[in-house]
Order: C-alpha cells, then sequence, then structure tokens
C-alpha cells in the first residue's frame, strides 16, 4: 500500500486506526466509522458494511490500509459537493446568497441546526446578507477540522 500512499498520510493513518482500533484491529461498524470520518472521508453506511464483509469483520492495519485506497479511489466530496451546487445555478454564477445556503445546511439531508451553520459561517467568513462563493465555501466547509478544537 505504501506505493499508494505518501509515508506522512500513513502514519495519520496509522496513528487514527491505533487511537480509535485499541485492540490492534477494527472489530465492528462503530470504529471504522469513526477511523474513516476522522480521516476526513464520508463512506456510506453501506460502504462501511461492504468494506467490514469484504475482510470477514475484522481488520488489521494492513487490510485498513487497502480499504483506504480502494474507497479513496471514489470518494471526492468537495468536487461532488460543487457538483450539486453547479447543477442547481442555471445562470452559471458560480455563487448562492447567504439566505439560500443557509436554508439549503439547515432543511437538506440530516440538517444543521442554527448554531452549527453560525459556527461555518464564521469559520467561512459569511455574512448572513452576503453572497457566496460556493466552490470557496465548499473547500472551507470540507476541510478537516483542526486539532485544537
Amino acid at each position: 500500500m505504501a506505493r499508494y500512499f505518501k509515508e506522512q498520510d500513513i502514519d495519520e493513518f496509522r496513528e487514527c486506526f491505533y487511537l480509535f482500533a485499541r485492540s490492534g484491529q477494527i472489530n465492528n461498524l462503530d470504529e471504522l466509522t469513526v477511523i474513516m470520518r476522522s480521516l476526513g472521508l464520508s463512506p456510506t453506511i453501506q460502504e462501511l458494511v461492504s468494506y467490514l464483509k469484504q475482510k470477514n469483520g475484522k481488520m488489521s492495519f494492513a487490510d485498513f490500509l487497502d480499504i483506504m485506497h480502494q474507497h479513496s479511489s471514489v470518494e471526492n466530496l468537495p468536487d461532488e459537493v460543487i457538483a450539486a451546487f453547479r447543477a442547481a445555478d442555471p445562470q452559471n454564477k458560480g455563487t448562492i446568497s447567504a439566505k439560500q445556503l443557509r436554508n439549503l445546511l439547515q432543511n437538506w439531508g440530516e440538517g444543521l441546526s442554527v448554531r452549527e451553520v453560525d459556527n461555518i459561517f464564521r469559520e467561512a467568513n459569511v455574512n448572513n446578507n452576503s453572497t457566496v462563493r460556493y466552490s470557496d465555501f465548499v473547500k472551507i466547509a470540507c476541510a478537516p477540522v483542526p486539532d485544537y478544537y
């Protein structure tokens, strides 16, 4: 797997793996979910179940690297989100009003709370009356959460 990832990435994966898989292997869906999402990926529950089944319900670090390679080749979350914004942008302006963005974040999918949206807007320096370049917003919103939070 070293040929697919940089040494720095493998070190990050290893640290996260052993932080949450204290027994030295992943034994259940919850552990796999937490580890992959902590690394900034967004696998679906069906994908996670499939990955765990592929490894007969237990996963060593080497197995986990294999799964990370497999999943990273199918997921590019920022590009997927930007494509969704573009599909809803008939004039192809590349922007959305902050009010409309707030509505989407609070009322679509799992729906974020007002506080969560306020935090995201503050982090992305979005004013409630402004227009937002959605490509810039997605880069900020999809960035990994810093360790100091």
